[in-house]
Protein backbone atom coordinates (compact mmCIF):
# COMPACT_ATOMS: atom_id res chain seq x y z
CA UNK A 1 0.00 0.00 0.00
CA UNK A 2 1.33 3.33 -0.61
CA UNK A 3 2.18 6.05 2.19
CA UNK A 4 -0.30 7.20 3.37
CA UNK A 5 0.60 11.00 3.24
CA UNK A 6 -2.13 13.44 4.09
CA UNK A 7 -3.52 15.44 1.08
CA UNK A 8 -3.94 18.70 3.35
CA UNK A 9 -5.56 20.51 0.65
CA UNK A 10 -5.07 24.85 0.79
CA UNK A 11 -7.19 26.51 3.29
CA UNK A 12 -10.10 27.14 1.76
CA UNK A 13 -10.86 30.64 0.61
CA UNK A 14 -12.25 32.46 3.94
CA UNK A 15 -15.93 33.43 3.92
CA UNK A 16 -19.06 33.71 6.26
CA UNK A 17 -20.10 31.04 5.36
CA UNK A 18 -17.07 29.29 6.62
CA UNK A 19 -16.89 31.22 9.79
CA UNK A 20 -17.90 29.71 12.92
CA UNK A 21 -19.30 32.64 14.63
CA UNK A 22 -19.67 31.72 18.20
CA UNK A 23 -20.15 34.63 20.25
CA UNK A 24 -19.01 37.65 17.43
CA UNK A 25 -22.55 37.95 16.19
CA UNK A 26 -21.84 41.93 16.48
CA UNK A 27 -19.00 41.69 14.62
CA UNK A 28 -20.06 39.55 12.00
CA UNK A 29 -22.85 41.54 11.20
CA UNK A 30 -21.27 45.39 11.44
CA UNK A 31 -18.57 44.09 9.28
CA UNK A 32 -21.84 42.77 6.52
CA UNK A 33 -23.49 45.85 7.12
CA UNK A 34 -19.87 48.03 6.36
CA UNK A 35 -19.70 45.78 3.09
CA UNK A 36 -23.05 46.47 2.04
CA UNK A 37 -23.08 49.99 2.26
CA UNK A 38 -25.69 50.00 4.61
CA UNK A 39 -23.47 51.24 8.10
CA UNK A 40 -21.67 54.60 6.89
CA UNK A 41 -18.15 53.36 8.82
CA UNK A 42 -15.07 53.59 7.43
CA UNK A 43 -12.81 52.17 10.06
CA UNK A 44 -13.23 48.63 12.08
CA UNK A 45 -10.35 47.82 14.19
CA UNK A 46 -10.44 43.84 15.71
CA UNK A 47 -8.43 42.67 18.49
CA UNK A 48 -7.85 39.47 20.18
CA UNK A 49 -5.65 36.36 20.99
CA UNK A 50 -4.38 34.04 18.16
CA UNK A 51 -6.28 31.64 16.41
CA UNK A 52 -9.60 34.05 17.12
CA UNK A 53 -10.59 34.62 13.52
CA UNK A 54 -9.38 38.23 13.36
CA UNK A 55 -7.51 37.03 10.31
CA UNK A 56 -10.27 35.62 8.78
CA UNK A 57 -12.35 38.13 9.22
CA UNK A 58 -9.42 40.84 7.54
CA UNK A 59 -9.26 38.22 4.52
CA UNK A 60 -13.18 38.45 3.60
CA UNK A 61 -12.83 42.35 3.86
CA UNK A 62 -9.55 42.51 1.95
CA UNK A 63 -12.14 40.84 -0.99
CA UNK A 64 -14.51 43.79 -1.00
CA UNK A 65 -11.59 46.77 -1.15
CA UNK A 66 -10.88 47.39 2.25
CA UNK A 67 -7.28 48.30 3.08
CA UNK A 68 -6.37 45.89 5.67
CA UNK A 69 -3.09 45.85 8.02
CA UNK A 70 -3.10 42.73 10.10
CA UNK A 71 -0.55 42.20 13.24
CA UNK A 72 -0.90 45.65 14.05
CA UNK A 73 1.35 45.12 17.31
CA UNK A 74 4.40 43.72 15.32
CA UNK A 75 5.17 46.93 13.75
CA UNK A 76 8.39 48.91 14.77
CA UNK A 77 8.62 52.81 14.81
CA UNK A 78 9.17 53.44 11.03
CA UNK A 79 6.13 50.57 10.57
CA UNK A 80 3.58 52.90 12.88
CA UNK A 81 4.36 56.31 11.21
CA UNK A 82 3.83 54.28 7.82
CA UNK A 83 0.11 52.76 9.42
CA UNK A 84 -0.75 56.48 10.64
CA UNK A 85 0.06 57.76 6.99
CA UNK A 86 -2.01 55.25 5.59
CA UNK A 87 -4.91 55.79 7.55
CA UNK A 88 -5.03 59.24 6.42
CA UNK A 89 -5.27 58.69 2.95
CA UNK A 90 -7.73 56.11 3.42
CA UNK A 91 -9.55 59.18 5.43
CA UNK A 92 -9.30 61.32 2.40
CA UNK A 93 -9.78 58.98 -0.51
CA UNK A 94 -12.91 57.38 1.81
CA UNK A 95 -11.84 53.62 1.78
CA UNK A 96 -12.71 51.58 3.82
CA UNK A 97 -9.79 50.08 6.65
CA UNK A 98 -9.66 47.13 8.44
CA UNK A 99 -6.87 46.73 11.29
CA UNK A 100 -5.74 43.69 13.75
CA UNK A 101 -4.06 43.49 16.60
CA UNK A 102 -3.26 40.93 19.86
CA UNK A 103 -4.88 43.85 22.15
CA UNK A 104 -7.01 47.26 21.90
CA UNK A 105 -5.13 50.08 20.29
CA UNK A 106 -4.56 51.83 23.78
CA UNK A 107 -3.28 48.72 25.24
CA UNK A 108 -0.03 48.11 23.13
CA UNK A 109 1.82 51.12 23.73
CA UNK A 110 1.66 52.54 20.12
CA UNK A 111 2.64 56.10 19.07
CA UNK A 112 -0.72 58.25 20.77
CA UNK A 113 -1.62 59.75 16.94
CA UNK A 114 -1.94 55.53 15.67
CA UNK A 115 -3.63 54.63 18.68
CA UNK A 116 -6.20 57.45 18.68
CA UNK A 117 -6.95 56.31 15.11
CA UNK A 118 -7.75 53.47 15.31
CA UNK A 119 -10.06 54.16 17.81
CA UNK A 120 -11.79 56.26 15.34
CA UNK A 121 -13.67 53.59 13.93
CA UNK A 122 -15.42 50.69 15.38
CA UNK A 123 -13.37 48.33 17.68
CA UNK A 124 -14.41 44.64 18.70
CA UNK A 125 -12.75 42.27 20.47
CA UNK A 126 -12.95 39.19 18.60
CA UNK A 127 -13.57 36.19 21.14
CA UNK A 128 -11.76 32.52 20.13
CA UNK A 129 -14.52 29.72 20.13
CA UNK A 130 -14.74 27.70 23.35
CA UNK A 131 -13.46 24.12 23.04
CA UNK A 132 -16.92 23.11 23.98
CA UNK A 133 -18.02 25.36 20.35
CA UNK A 134 -15.54 23.84 18.41
CA UNK A 135 -16.64 20.49 19.03
CA UNK A 136 -19.88 21.38 17.73
CA UNK A 137 -18.73 22.98 14.92
CA UNK A 138 -16.09 19.79 13.80
CA UNK A 139 -19.62 17.72 14.26
CA UNK A 140 -21.66 20.19 12.13
CA UNK A 141 -18.98 20.25 9.46
CA UNK A 142 -18.56 16.24 9.80
CA UNK A 143 -22.00 15.71 9.81
CA UNK A 144 -22.65 18.19 6.47
CA UNK A 145 -19.95 15.52 4.87
CA UNK A 146 -22.02 12.28 6.02
CA UNK A 147 -18.82 11.53 8.37
CA UNK A 148 -19.60 9.20 11.28
CA UNK A 149 -16.94 11.15 13.60
CA UNK A 150 -16.30 9.84 16.96
CA UNK A 151 -15.90 12.35 19.86
CA UNK A 152 -11.91 10.47 20.55
CA UNK A 153 -11.07 12.01 17.17
CA UNK A 154 -12.41 15.42 17.88
CA UNK A 155 -11.32 15.03 21.30
CA UNK A 156 -7.50 14.46 20.13
CA UNK A 157 -7.43 17.10 17.37
CA UNK A 158 -8.24 19.56 19.87
CA UNK A 159 -5.50 18.48 22.36
CA UNK A 160 -2.80 17.46 19.98
CA UNK A 161 -2.96 19.34 16.82
CA UNK A 162 -3.33 22.85 15.87
CA UNK A 163 -6.27 24.08 16.96
CA UNK A 164 -7.48 26.97 14.57
CA UNK A 165 -10.71 25.90 13.20
CA UNK A 166 -9.75 26.21 9.22
CA UNK A 167 -6.48 23.59 9.96
CA UNK A 168 -8.95 21.54 11.85
CA UNK A 169 -11.63 21.72 9.24
CA UNK A 170 -8.87 20.80 6.90
CA UNK A 171 -7.60 17.42 8.70
CA UNK A 172 -11.20 16.29 8.70
CA UNK A 173 -11.54 16.71 5.08
CA UNK A 174 -8.39 14.99 4.88
CA UNK A 175 -9.46 12.02 6.96
CA UNK A 176 -12.51 11.56 5.09
CA UNK A 177 -10.55 11.55 1.92
CA UNK A 178 -7.96 8.85 3.21
CA UNK A 179 -11.17 6.76 4.89
CA UNK A 180 -12.61 6.41 1.53
CA UNK A 181 -9.30 5.64 -0.46
CA UNK A 182 -8.48 2.88 1.95
CA UNK A 183 -12.40 2.00 2.37
CA UNK A 184 -11.45 2.06 6.29
CA UNK A 185 -13.36 3.65 8.90
CA UNK A 186 -13.20 6.58 10.37
CA UNK A 187 -11.44 5.62 13.66
CA UNK A 188 -8.68 7.33 15.85
CA UNK A 189 -6.02 4.75 15.03
CA UNK A 190 -6.47 5.57 11.18
CA UNK A 191 -5.69 9.62 11.78
CA UNK A 192 -2.57 8.82 13.95
CA UNK A 193 -1.61 6.52 11.05
CA UNK A 194 -1.98 9.17 9.04
CA UNK A 195 -0.38 12.48 11.41
CA UNK A 196 2.69 9.81 11.76
CA UNK A 197 3.18 9.38 7.99
CA UNK A 198 2.82 13.56 7.37
CA UNK A 199 4.73 14.33 10.87
CA UNK A 200 1.92 16.86 11.54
Amino acid sequence: MKQMLLDLSPTPRQSFDNFVVGQNIEVVHTLKQIISNNLPIQFIYLWGNEGSGKSHLAHIASDHEFVIHDDVHLLDEPGQIELFNMYNRCKDSKKNMLVTGLYSPLQMKLRDDLATRLAWGVTYEVISLSDEEKKLALLKHADERGMKLGMDIIDYCLKYLKRDMPNLFSILEALDKWSLTYKRPITLPLLKEIILANKI
